[in-house]
């Protein structure tokens, strides 16, 4: 049978600058079933998703559904659901936890403010802890969506999950189906695509570690995705792995070419073009659609330029 993913791993279609943008995440429980549009095509309230989707708009807030691996039981009832929210900009990468019986509080919440990185509404109203247990993997099985998710996706989380690894959980949408399994790490927020079990038990040692790995990594969501592009070239050429280090602190330029500013903690900084090309052959950017050319971000150069004094 042929799929999007059969087609774009055959193409040997590259990963990096392809994943979702957010700068902060939200993430809230739902048993059940998902639609192809999950926020109001799930049993969530739709009135409630609606909302939501209206709420995090230009804020920099993306909101996403979860629920555990396995058996998706078509249940109605008001149990507890788990709530996190996670910040993905260096500097200020944090990962917060908590609970409730009612999702209708989470659009009390100053999404302008999470957008930002500040944590304080989210703590304040729903009583937010910081979160002190492993990192949250998160594999896509919005089969709704894309069969491809579901197909490749659900059993890559059932199995981490059955291997004992902590944090797994299914997600809705994180774009680019055609890589699937893919999988967003929180709070880093990096995205990977075309993932099997022991390579995401790799980037989550890493993550462990503090350590980036860029093998199959889509780009961190903190970034446009010129930014992700460069910020992972910048890695691979220099061969830095260190979480943290890299910031894209400037972006200049329009489709289809772009001047990105990659900065490092110790002060030296890269400039790297970037451009958006043509993915040809035409191939399915997802299952059951018409044939199409996706656009994929191409490091044209990278240039180091004089570090900047670091202030003492």
């Amino acid at each position: 049978m042929s799929t999007c993913t059969t087609a774009s791993r055959h193409f040997d279609e590259p990963l990096a600058g392809t994943s979702a943008t957010a700068r902060t995440w939200l993430l809230l429980e739902q048993p059940g079933p998902w639609g192809a549009k999950a926020l109001t095509s799930s049993h969530l309230d739709p009135a409630v998703g609606r909302a939501l989707e209206a709420a995090v708009e230009g804020t920099g807030v993306r909101v996403a559904l979860i629920r555990r691996p396995g058996r998706h039981a078509d249940c109605h009832d008001a149990r507890e659901r788990h709530v996190y929210a996670a910040h993905t900009v260096p500097g200020n990468v944090w990962l917060h936890h908590t609970t409730t019986t009612d999702p209708q509080q989470l659009l009390d919440l100053d999404f302008s403010a999470l957008g930002r990185g500040d944590h304080h509404t989210f703590d304040a109203l729903l009583r937010g802890r910081p979160h002190t247990g492993d990192p949250l993997a998160l594999v896509c099985t919005n089969g709704k969506r894309d069969r491809c998710c579901a197909l490749l996706g659900r059993p890559l989380a059932a199995e981490l999950a059955a291997s004992g690894v902590e944090g797994v959980w299914e997600v809705t949408h994180l774009g680019g189906h055609r890589f699937s399994p893919t999988l967003l790490v929180l709070p880093s927020g990096y995205a990977y695509g075309r993932a099997e079990a022991h390579h995401v038990k790799e980037v989550l040692h890493g993550v462990r570690e503090g350590r980036v790995v860029t093998e199959g990594c889509r780009g961190s969501s903190a970034w446009d995705r010129p930014g992700q592009a460069a910020e992972l070239a910048v890695r691979r050429a220099t061969g830095e792995d260190a979480a943290g280090t890299l910031t894209v602190v400037a972006t200049e330029g329009a489709v289809p070419r772009w001047r990105v500013t990659v900065a490092h903690a110790d002060g030296r900084r890269w400039q790297v073009t970037v451009a958006q090309g043509t993915s040809l052959p035409p191939r399915p950017e997802s299952c059951g659609s018409h044939l199409g050319s996706p656009a994929r971000m191409d490091v044209v150069s990278i240039q180091e330029r004089s570090a900047t004094p670091l202030a003492s």
